[in-house]
């Protein structure tokens, strides 16, 4: 396995905002995650990499909390966080926005309640005072007061994926997860949410960990790129520099070559 090394000097370098050693997760006899090793500092934009069922879900999930790991550590601000309770693990949840695959709105709310929905549930937010919040989110991505009042079913997929940014970034989080942005959308719109991605992980001061098979959307929103392969990193380093790696996976995934060390398994129908 090859690791290209890290942004900063392991001597001068803060304690990683999140910490992941180890990391192991299967399924019956499928082991997805098999010793992840990973680290992403207070500001950063890191993009993992991958193809689809490499495991890359099953990753942030596990750091979220949503799956238990076998075995490995994951730690947030130094806080280690397998085997935590949910009353011990509420703090560190108030951290976290989510930007879900398929944006994941709830058809039943309209869109400033989809935003909000954190803050009322969450927080306990009045709703009043809520919907002005979310009015100002929706205004950051792009999308006016009009919107606010319909449900989700009469907005287009970017609008969609607008508002679930919206929605991601609402409590202003120290820490974003986007799992897959830019899936489903044409090259433009998806441009726009990297756009949008960028300028809100910026904003805010984020950390952030994305997921995506597209490299065009890793390029644009990631400071530094890990790429997961049969359940371990088997590269990572500076954004820019995954043009120049020889490393022979990532170049198989970058130019999207069938021939190289990954296999694809094609049935015969």
């Amino acid at each position: 396995m090859i690791s290209e090394a890290p942004i900063r000097s392991p001597g001068s370098s803060p304690a990683p905002k999140i910490a992941v050693t180890g990391l192991r997760k299967s399924f019956g006899q499928k082991q997805v995650l098999d010793g992840v090793d990973i680290a992403c500092h207070t500001g950063e934009s890191l993009v993992i990499i991958g193809g689809s069922g490499t495991g890359k879900s099953v990753l942030i999930k596990c750091i979220l909390g949503l799956m238990r790991p076998d075995s490995g550590s994951i730690g947030i601000d130094g806080v280690e966080t397998v085997g935590l309770g949910r009353a011990a693990r509420a703090p560190l949840m108030l951290k976290f926005g989510m930007l879900f695959q398929g944006s994941a709105l709830f058809d039943s709310l309209s869109v400033w309640e989809n935003v909000a929905f954190g803050l009322i549930q969450g927080r306990g937010m009045k709703r009043q005072e809520a919907r002005e919040i979310a009015l100002r989110k929706l205004a950051a991505v792009g999308l006016g007061p009009e919107i606010a009042a319909l449900s989700p079913a009469e907005l287009s997929g970017g609008m969609q994926k607008r508002v679930a940014l919206a929605r991601a970034i609402a409590a202003e989080p120290e820490i974003l997860f986007f799992d897959e942005p830019t899936t489903g959308l044409d090259p433009i719109m998806a441009d726009v949410i990297n756009r949008l991605i960028v300028d809100c992980v910026r904003g805010l001061g984020a950390t952030a960990i994305s997921i995506t098979h597209d490299m065009t959307s890793a390029r644009k929103i990631g400071d530094r790129i890990a790429m997961l392969h049969a359940g371990h990193i088997v590269w990572q380093g500076p954004a820019a520099e995954i043009e120049r790696t020889d490393n022979p996976f990532v170049d198989q995934f970058v130019h999207g070559r069938a021939e190289g060390p990954i296999q694809m398994e094609v049935r015969a129908a």
